[in-house]
């Protein structure tokens, strides 16, 4: 069934503008945390002279290769794993702020969410170990804590 004019006048969203702010920070400095890696791997590949496309290994003088270098499938698996976390966090973050949610829970939230994925990609790109364990933890532990407070919102809603 269509919505009419008086259903979509019924929804009325209240979004908090602090939790807002905080979550467009968020956004932007997740995605460019992303644009880094994959960056990153583009210039690992090409110090390490290896393409896996035959036009680019035409176009700029590198061996192809089916597989890649260990510097560089090091960089996309930190990648893919940054985009595991990523992704569901700021979809759940986004639920959270639409549903009402306070910058109170929110803006120390999603901070540690933030320094824990920087932290992430930095040690796994450096191979350290326990910090990028302590890092990833740390990183899932805010999504458990959102997933958590978008509950609370919900059961309280209802």
């Amino acid at each position: 069934m269509p919505l009419n004019s008086q259903a979509v006048a019924a929804i009325h969203v209240v979004v908090d503008r602090n939790a807002y702010s905080g979550y467009v920070v968020t956004c932007l400095v997740l995605i460019l945390n992303l644009l880094i890696l994959w960056i990153f791997s583009g210039a690992s590949r090409a110090r390490g002279g290896v393409a896996i496309n035959s036009e680019d290994g035409a176009r700029y003088g590198a061996s192809v290769s089916e597989s890649e270098p260990p510097a560089v499938a090091r960089v996309l698996r930190a990648h893919r794993n940054a985009e595991a976390t990523i992704y569901p966090f700021l979809f759940l973050g986004l639920v959270y702020v639409l549903a009402g949610g306070g910058a109170r829970t929110a803006i120390p939230l999603f901070s540690i969410f933030v320094l824990a994925r920087i932290a992430h990609s930095i040690v796994y790109l450096k191979g350290l170990q326990p910090w990028r364990t302590v890092a990833f933890a740390a990183s899932i532990l805010a999504i458990v804590a959102l997933m958590a407070a978008v509950l609370r919102l919900w059961l309280t809603a209802t």
